[in-house]
């Protein structure tokens, strides 16, 4: 039986390595589609928890795991032999910049040696982890050709980015148009088959290079117009103008405007990073990507502003930073998920403490986290009344839903607003200073 007629019958056994925040709501997704699916994850813990029928996962609930469990389609391992069993195998591991802000594709390489030796034909292998026009074809390609198989003939490869919007009520793996970039006309073939069984809507494109460069291109947008409304926010601060109500007006706009927000910078696990795995492949051709990177310069710049707010506030209080006792209200990237990667209230923090104020931080759905840069332990303290009427200055960097902002205000001394989270408080808002 060819792959194909696998694919079509739901007969394809199907694996996931890296069970993260992409790789877990698709295996659900594949399972949920009738496929046997196998997750394979270097975390014991996570492997335990999926074997037990638990997500970890904010955007997967714990029965939609079980459920699968139970049925047979899904099962976790951290043996990478379980890959002989699997017509299917889709790459969703990290793919994080390094200390010099240089790309690291070495959990994609690991994954292909890890693939390798266990191949056989009539298999498929999708990359879906973000990173730079080239990846598929020049670095993952020479890794598979090891087993001695053909691409195009002997097994399929292809790219198709994650699309992935933690949080989001409307958009999901299943709903969310899936772009698939094959290395031949086979192996798009076989791609679109497959996805096409698991989502509503695939979009093929010419080769993988498309889709790499089309998933950095989607973020580039974004992280470019973040750039723009920051850079717009700092000037109205400077000229006595409210953002937001710039915002809110031009919206009104039918035609040649999309709105975008200001905040204390940029997070996640994709906006951050995406651009400068373009920016460096760019320099393979003698390219310098001068927007790019001055978008995110302007966007790095945005957790200084937010200090300077502050210690405006707090001057026009007669007091200073220094000594000052600070609350931050979020530790998350965005508001209503548990997800602290690259979340600018790390920077936020760190500044703060760099001239001497004491910083206490709460997230209603973080715990405790690791900022990323410094590796320091940091805990959600308890949000008392005390605590907040006890702090020089609250500072919203994460909008959750949870918070009662109009409590925090009528408590607070005063309060930096980085997301307009007050703007429907009634009470107090001469206390308020928007960013």
């Amino acid at each position: 039986m060819t792959l194909l007629e696998k694919i079509e019958r739901f007969e394809a056994r199907v694996a996931v390595i890296g069970l993260g925040y992409v790789g877990l709501p698709l295996a659900v997704v594949v399972g949920q589609s009738g496929y046997r699916v196998t997750g394979i994850d270097l975390s014991p813990r996570v492997v335990e928890g999926v074997n037990a029928g638990r997500s970890h996962i904010g955007d997967v609930r714990d029965d939609e795991v079980e459920a699968l469990v139970r049925a047979g389609r899904l099962r976790a391992t951290t043996d990478y032999a379980a890959l002989r069993e699997c017509d299917v195998i889709i790459i969703c591991v990290p793919t994080p910049l390094d200390k010099n802000r240089q790309p690291d594709i070495s959990y994609i390489l690991a994954a292909g040696e890890g693939i390798a030796a266990h191949m056989r034909p009539g298999q498929l292998i999708s990359l879906e982890s973000t990173t730079y026009p080239g990846t598929t074809e020049e670095d993952l390609l020479p890794i598979l050709e090891k087993s001695g198989l053909k691409v195009g003939q002997d097994f399929f490869l292809c790219f198709s980015p994650e699309r992935v919007d933690p949080g989001s009520k409307k958009w999901n793996t299943r709903n969310t148009p899936k772009v698939v970039g094959g290395l031949t006309p086979a192996c798009r073939e076989v791609a679109v088959a497959f996805y096409s069984r698991v989502v509503e809507k695939v979009v093929p494109v010419s080769s993988p290079r498309a889709a790499e460069m089309t998933k950095i291109f989607e973020n580039t947008f974004r992280v470019v117009n973040m750039a723009v409304v920051n850079e717009m926010a700092m000037l109205c601060d400077r000229m006595g103008l409210s953002i937001w109500e710039v915002i809110e007006a031009a919206s009104t706009k039918p035609f040649g405007f999309m709105p975008f927000y200001p905040g204390p910078g940029v997070g996640g696990h994709c906006i951050p990073i995406d651009p400068f795995y373009l920016t460096w492949k760019a320099h393979e051709y003698d390219f310098h990507t001068r927007f790019i990177e001055l978008a995110g310069e302007i966007n790095r710049a945005m957790p200084y502003f937010v200090r300077e707010k502050v210690i405006r506030v707090l001057n026009e209080r007669g007091k200073a930073l220094h000594g000052a006792r600070i609350l931050v209200l979020g530790l998350a990237y965005k508001e209503d998920v548990a997800d602290w990667r690259e979340s600018p209230a790390f920077d936020v923090i760190r500044l703060l403490q760099e001239y001497g104020a004491e910083v206490l931080a709460h997230d209603p759905l973080i715990p405790e986290a690791n900022d990323p840069h410094r590796g320091e332990h940091i805990r959600s303290i308890e949000l008392t009344d005390e605590v907040i009427a006890s702090c020089d200055a609250v500072v919203i960097v994460t909008h959750h839903s949870a918070y009662d902002y109009q409590h925090v205000v009528d408590l607070a001394q005063v309060v930096v607003d980085t997301r307009n989270a007050t703007r429907n408080i009634v009470r107090g808002k001469e206390k308020v200073v928007v960013l």
